[in-house]
């Protein structure tokens, strides 16, 4: 294994090791403030970070306003205030070692109004901002503006660029690093463009290669790369430390952590991911965001499965192909392909009777009990999406004007739930696609390791 040398990472020396940030309680400021005890850098995640009482206890949130504006305002203030409390108790834990980061899911709505409020109220103790799902513009401005280092997260060269073109050129002092998160191997929402099959993963070398070429063509010669999903031990990574195909790199570790002692996710979440085998975790669309994303198959992620292998095209009136009368509701009959007519009854004589529109000309079939879920959810809705295709929120307008997707689901809802110790079967349950491999680790073989111990093993390349 290669000897791990520091690197210059927000403005101080520190092992070139990093903790993923993460959804929803993902992380928070216990298992990031270990992680820059250890002289390397924590990540907290600020996507409804828990706010805490005087004596440390989780305030769990609770949404008493009926308007949905009204709502979203409750849950802007508890990002803001979570934030703040994550920061102080990661800031209590590192000893003022390492470094403090926090991560923003950009597509969140209000975002940039969160991000600036935790780092006004945080001064001094976060020392950069991690931000992807999205193409954060203004994340460089805005971190520029308290003098703390920003870190977008990019799959690709041209995403980078395009940011750099139109906003970070203009405020590169506060550059950090240019997070590479590979699209097919890492956990939650993925980076994966238009031009890129999500079933021909392609090797992170060349397209690492391709991204310090452009950093270098635009005078970054000395910005890291940090180099993130898929990654498990450094062992794996010997050929890109000390590369000068790539330059000053380092490694986040998104996965691998969730099973630490600081950890802040459940004991049952944390025994699912032991026990999870190859392929299965599912690359797949049905988020919200629009966004793939990469999650534990469970029967939250079958039944989401199940509903789009039933899905059926339909036309409102018939005509030589779309021929079959479909009865969806005692006001409205639609029309469908013959030859899809025992799928669609099929389905109805399985308990599936609730027949739902998508946006997309398409009916699903759904139960009774799951269409009772979905209307609560959307009438429950926070607005946590700037845009959110489950129930058609729209930060900017309220509304996006299009039909809600009964293919999607409320994603702060359920991240949430399963976070604060909601069932394991039945919530989202993103990681990465290296998840497998805690069942052959052998540091877990004797229980969970402290961060600590996990960051002594990654050192040697364990």
């Amino acid at each position: 294994m290669k000897n791990l040398n520091p690197i210059l990472l927000s403005g101080k020396e520190v092992l070139p090791l990093i903790e993923g940030g993460k959804g929803i309680n993902g992380s928070n400021g216990y298992s990031s403030g270990a992680w820059a005890k250890e002289n390397c850098v924590g990540t907290f995640s600020a996507v409804s970070p828990d706010v805490v009482d005087n004596k440390g206890n989780v305030i769990i949130e609770t949404f008493k306003k009926k308007i949905r504006a009204e709502r979203h305002e409750e849950m802007v203030q508890y990002a803001i205030q979570g934030g703040i409390d994550q920061a102080k108790i990661a800031h209590e834990v590192s000893g003022g070692n390492g470094r403090i980061h926090m991560n923003m899911l950009w597509e969140m709505a209000d975002s940039e109004r969160i991000i600036a409020a935790i780092l006004e109220r945080s001064k001094g103790l976060i020392h950069g901002v991690t931000c992807g799902a999205g193409l954060p513009y203004h994340l460089g401005e805005l971190a520029s503006k308290f003098k703390v280092y920003y870190y977008p997260i990019v799959s690709s060269a041209r995403a980078f660029q395009v940011l750099w073109k139109r906003a970070y050129s203009k405020c590169s002092e506060y550059l950090g690093g240019v997070v590479y998160e590979d699209p097919w191997l890492a956990g939650g929402h993925n980076g994966l463009s238009n031009a890129e099959n999500p079933m021909l993963p392609q090797a992170p070398y060349n397209r690492l290669v391709e991204l310090r070429k452009l950093l270098r063509e635009l005078g970054l010669e000395k910005t890291p790369i940090i180099i993130a999903g898929g990654v498990w031990k450094l062992s794996d990574w010997q050929d890109y430390i000390d590369n000068p195909e790539l330059g000053d790199v380092a490694f986040q570790f998104g996965t691998r952590p969730m099973i630490t002692k600081e950890s802040p996710i459940s004991d049952a979440w944390k025994n699912v991911m032991m026990h999870v085998k190859k392929g299965d975790v599912i690359l797949q669309k049905f988020s919200p965001t629009g966004f793939f994303s990469s999650a534990i198959k469970n029967t939250f992620l079958e039944k989401l499965i199940e509903r789009k292998k039933g899905e059926i095209s339909f036309k409102n009136e018939p005509d030589a192909e779309y021929s079959h009368a479909l009865q969806m509701n005692a006001h409205r009959m639609v029309y469908i392909k013959p030859e899809d007519a025992d799928k669609a009854q099929n389905q109805i004589n399985a308990g599936l009777s609730v027949i739902q529109e998508t946006p997309d000309q398409t009916v699903v079939f759904m139960s009774e009990e799951d269409w009772k879920k979905m209307k609560q959810d959307r009438a429950e809705c926070v607005g946590c999406l700037s845009q959110c295709q489950f129930s058609t929120w729209s930060r900017a307008n309220g509304t996006t004007g299009k039909l809600p997707d009964p293919r999607t689901y409320c994603i702060h809802k359920t991240l949430y739930e399963v976070g604060h110790g909601g069932s394991v079967k039945d919530h989202l349950l993103f990681a990465g696609h290296q998840v497998y491999r805690f069942a052959t680790d052998p540091l877990y073989r004797n229980g969970i390791p402290t961060v600590k111990e996990l960051i002594e093993k990654i050192k040697v390349g364990e």
